[in-house]
């Protein structure tokens, strides 16, 4: 049973480098789909999958590959003038409150002869949407679509496995077992556990244990002690 929303710690620097990025059966569809730019339908590409499922991770490793940038989903009639031909431009949590105009346009300049890619990201299908402008709807349910699922098991063995090593973390017997069962099942969260276990188990000078675990990730339920940790001197 995985615990439900626990808290993250944001201070620790996310990790999106492409040798980080673990593929499962989870995730596998959607990384073939990303790389196979340039040759998208249309010039672009929606990227739909829940919290943690690694759209923001994909992104950046796409932003590497291209040269592309972010613009802001709310602000893109403002962008527009500065996207030049052949640019290649991410737009994030395009479900979360959206410059439908700007949008519109920018597609519309992608599926022409400009040479533009523009890569979104959501976590609602676009049908969950509050757009308002008929044209962008039509578009965007045509819109060639990658679908990344919740992690499922094997990815997150793969994370916490690499994590775990990375960190020459000590650990009990069945504990990798033991984690997955219990936790919020998000890639960023395995990263924030396992900087936490790890430093639970250097001051207790001995491996990860399963009491390790259930103190440590009672402590992440609880958001008094997470803000206190987020706004503690470093």
């Amino acid at each position: 049973m995985a615990t439900s929303q626990l808290a993250l710690d944001l201070s620790l620097k996310p990790d999106y480098r492409p040798e980080s990025f673990a593929v499962s059966e989870a995730n596998a569809p959607a990384l073939a789909l990303v790389n196979r730019w340039p040759r998208w339908r249309q010039g672009h590409l929606l990227l739909l999958g829940p919290a943690g499922s690694g759209k923001t991770h994909l992104a950046h490793m796409w932003r590497v590959r291209t040269g592309s940038r972010f613009l802001d989903a709310k602000a893109l009639s403002k962008a527009l003038p500065g996207v030049q031909r052949g640019a290649s431009v991410i737009v994030e949590d395009a479900d979360a409150g959206l410059d439908e105009t700007g949008l519109f346009h920018l597609l519309n300049r992608a599926a022409g002869d400009s040479g533009i890619s523009v890569l979104m990201t959501a976590r609602a299908p676009v049908g969950d949407w509050p757009i308002k402008l008929p044209d962008l709807v039509s578009r965007l349910v045509a819109a060639e679509t990658a679908v990344l699922n919740e992690p499922d098991d094997a990815l997150l063995r793969q994370v916490l496995e690499k994590l775990f090593r990375d960190r020459r973390t000590p650990l009990g017997p069945g504990i990798i077992d033991y984690i997955i069962l219990r936790m919020e099942r998000s890639v960023d969260f395995a990263r924030a556990l396992v900087a936490r276990l790890d430093n639970a188990a250097l001051a207790a000078k001995g491996p990860v244990t399963r009491t390790l675990v259930r103190d440590v990730l009672a402590g992440l339920s609880q958001p008094e002690r997470f803000e206190e940790d987020a706004e503690a001197p470093r």
